[in-house]
C-alpha cells in the first residue's frame, strides 16, 4: 500500500475559520492514523486577495491547535515558474491552447447562454487555433479537456460521483498577466508533492472532475478524495460573524483551550459510539474518514462551551495555566506577586466555562480589594458582623505562617463558629465579602491559602473599618 500523504491548503484571503480548522483536523487525523505525512501548503495565487497577515493567521491558529506539518509550509507563489514550465509543454504538444477571446465576447455569450436557459460555459472558439494574432495579443492559456466519456470518481464521504466530459468547459489554466490559475496550480502541487488523498471541503466538489482530468493530462496519479460538508450556525443558515467568533483565534482569544475546540470539531460530522470526550490520541486511534457524515453540522456555542468546562477540569493544572497565562497578560493582571498560576486553576476550576472567565476572575487574588459587591455587603454585613470580623481577625492571626494552608484555615473557622454558636455561612460570608470584594469565590478557606496571611488580615482590618466603621 502506498504511504499516505494528506495536505491542507487554505487559502491566505482571510484568517482560518472553524470549517477551514476541521478539514485541516480530519486531514490531519488521517495521515496521523494511518502513520502518514501531512502537508501544510499556503495556496496564494490570488494575488490581489492574499495578505501576509492571514498567512501569518494561520500559521499561527494550526500552531495553537496543534496541528503540526511535516512538511512546508510551502508557497504557490514560489512555484510559479514550475506551473509556467509544465502549461508550456502543454501548449506545445496540443493539451492546452491559446484564447484570445476578449471579456466582452465572453460576457455575450455568458449572456445567450443563459437567455437560452444554457448553463454558461465556454464554447472552444480558440480551440482550432485559428485566425491571426500577434505574439504580443492579450490571450490567456485554456487546457483542451477531453469531449467524449465521463469522469468518475468515489469520493470516501459522498460516495461516487460521476459527470460527463460535455459537461465541462476548457478551464483557464493561465490568466492574460500570465498568472498560472487555482485548479491548475493545485493539480501541479498534489502531483509534485506525492498527495494521496485530498480532504477538503464540499464546495471544491465541482472543481474535482476538472482537476481529475489535469491530473490524467499530466500523467499524474490521481489521488483519492473526500469532500467534508459545511458547519452551520444553530439557526440553520451558513456560520457566520453572527453567530459568534468564527475565526480559531478569536476562540483563543474567548479563552477556549485548544484540546476542547479540536474535540468539539471532530464531532461535527464524525464520532464513535455515543462518546463525547476524546483525547487527541484517541482521536487518531479511532478516525475513519468513511464515517464522517455527508450532512451538514449544526455549530452549538453553548455546547462548546461545556465542553471547555470539561477539559479546563480535567487537563493537568500546569497545562491548563500555560494557556491561561496568555489571558492574564491580555487582561492586565500582575500574576508576578500571588498563587502560581496551576493553583488558581486548581481553585477555580469548577466555576469557569472559559479561560477568559478565569482571569476575571482572579483579580482579587493578586489586586487589593477596593471595592466591595453592593448586593452581598447588603445581604451580609449587619449588626453583629464587626465582631465575627474582629474574632475571625483574632483567630486567624494566630494560625501560624507555616499551617496557612486551607484544611488549617478550615479548621479555625469551624471551631469559632462554634464558640460563637452561629452557621459557617454567617463566618464564611462576611470574611469572602472582606478577602474578595464578592458574595462569591472558592472555599473561602482555599481562597485565604491562595490570598496569603498577611494579605487575608490586611484586607479583613480594611473591611472592618470600611464597611462597619467603629
Amino acid at each position: 500500500m502506498t504511504a499516505v500523504k494528506t495536505r491542507f491548503a487554505p487559502s491566505p484571503t482571510g484568517f482560518l475559520h472553524v470549517g477551514g480548522a476541521r478539514t485541516a483536523l480530519y486531514s490531519w487525523l488521517y495521515a496521523r492514523h494511518h502513520h502518514g505525512t501531512f502537508v501544510l501548503r499556503i495556496e496564494d495565487t490570488d494575488l490581489e486577495r492574499s495578505t501576509q497577515p492571514a498567512i501569518d493567521a494561520i500559521i499561527e491558529s494550526m500552531q495553537w491547535l496543534g496541528l503540526t506539518w511535516d512538511e512546508g509550509p510551502y508557497y504557490q507563489t514560489k512555484r510559479f515558474d514550475r506551473y509556467n514550465e509544465l502549461i508550456d509543454q502543454m501548449l506545445a504538444d496540443g493539451r492546452a491552447y491559446r484564447c484570445y477571446c476578449t471579456p466582452e465576447r465572453l460576457e455575450k455569450l455568458r449572456q445567450e447562454q443563459m437567455a437560452r436557459g444554457e448553463k454558461p460555459r465556454y464554447d472552444g472558439h480558440c480551440r482550432c487555433g485559428c485566425g491571426d494574432h500577434s505574439p504580443d495579443e492579450p490571450h490567456c492559456v485554456r487546457f483542451r479537456n477531453p469531449d467524449e466519456g465521463t469522469v468518475h470518481f468515489h469520493d470516501h464521504i459522498r460516495g461516487d460521483v460521476e459527470i460527463a466530459n460535455s459537461e465541462l468547459d476548457d478551464l483557464v489554466i493561465r490568466r492574460t498577466d500570465g498568472s498560472p490559475t487555482y485548479n491548475f496550480c493545485v493539480v501541479v502541487d498534489d502531483m509534485d508533492m506525492g498527495i494521496t488523498h485530498v480532504i477538503r471541503g464540499e464546495d471544491h466538489v465541482n472543481n474535482t472532475p476538472r482537476q481529475i482530468n489535469i491530473y490524467k493530462a499530466l500523467g499524474a496519479s490521481v489521488p483519492e478524495f473526500a469532500h467534508v460538508s459545511m458547519i452551520l450556525g444553530d439557526d440553520g443558515a451558513k456560520l457566520s460573524k453572527r453567530h459568534g467568533a468564527v475565526s480559531v483565534m478569536q476562540y483563543r482569544d474567548d479563552g477556549f483551550l485548544p484540546e476542547a475546540l479540536l474535540n468539539y470539531l471532530v464531532r461535527l460530522g464524525w464520532g464513535s459510539g455515543d462518546r463525547e470526550i476524546f483525547s487527541l490520541e484517541d482521536m487518531i486511534s479511532l478516525f475513519d474518514i468513511s464515517h464522517v457524515s455527508k450532512s451538514a453540522s449544526a455549530f452549538d456555542t453553548g455546547k462548546l462551551r461545556w465542553m471547555n468546562r470539561q477539559y479546563i477540569m480535567s487537563l493537568p493544572p500546569e497545562k491548563v495555566a500555560a494557556h491561561l497565562e496568555w489571558h492574564m497578560r491580555d487582561q492586565g493582571i500582575d500574576f508576578s506577586r500571588g498563587p502560581a498560576l496551576p493553583d488558581l486553576v486548581r481553585a477555580l476550576a469548577e466555576r469557569s466555562e472559559t479561560l477568559k472567565d478565569m482571569a476575571a476572575q482572579s483579580r482579587y487574588f493578586y489586586e487589593d480589594v477596593t471595592e466591595y459587591d453592593p448586593a452581598a455587603v447588603k445581604k451580609w454585613i449587619k449588626a453583629g458582623t464587626g465582631e465575627v470580623l474582629d474574632r475571625a481577625a483574632a483567630t486567624l492571626a494566630q494560625v501560624a505562617p507555616e499551617d496557612w494552608k486551607a484544611p488549617a484555615l478550615h479548621h479555625a473557622l469551624e471551631a469559632l463558629a462554634g464558640e460563637m454558636g452561629i452557621g459557617m455561612g454567617k463566618v464564611g460570608m462576611p470574611l469572602r465579602i472582606a478577602v474578595t470584594g464578592r458574595g462569591v469565590s472558592p472555599g473561602i478557606d482555599v481562597t485565604m491559602e491562595l490570598v496569603g496571611r498577611e494579605r487575608t488580615l490586611e484586607r479583613i482590618a480594611r473591611a472592618r473599618k470600611e464597611l462597619l466603621p467603629l
